[in-house]
């Protein structure tokens, strides 16, 4: 199951989610999001957790708990939607 997370302090690593959500059980992957620009947190990330009911337990536990000084926020995922509209940039 993969699972966003919201509300991260700037402070947050990759490995500081993987540990958060290990308590729960086997995570396959912790990437916290960062800026392309400045490579600082944007302040969300994702976890993916192979087995559903120990996922779904941790973002129960987790969900408005206080992490690092913040309230986090915990939900499953939902699957990226396109962009609308899009076309291609035109170089003069």
């Amino acid at each position: 199951m993969n699972i966003f997370i919201s509300n991260l302090t700037e402070a947050i690593t990759d490995g500081d989610l993987k540990d958060l959500f290990g308590e729960y059980g086997e995570v396959s992957s912790a990437k916290v999001i960062k800026d392309r620009e400045t490579h600082k947190s944007r302040g969300f990330g994702f976890v993916e957790m192979p087995d559903e009911a120990a996922a779904k337990k941790a973002i129960l536990e987790l969900d408005s708990a206080e992490y690092d000084g913040k309230i986090i926020r915990i939900n499953e995922a939902r699957p990226k939607e396109g962009k609308a509209g899009g076309g291609s940039k035109r170089r003069f």
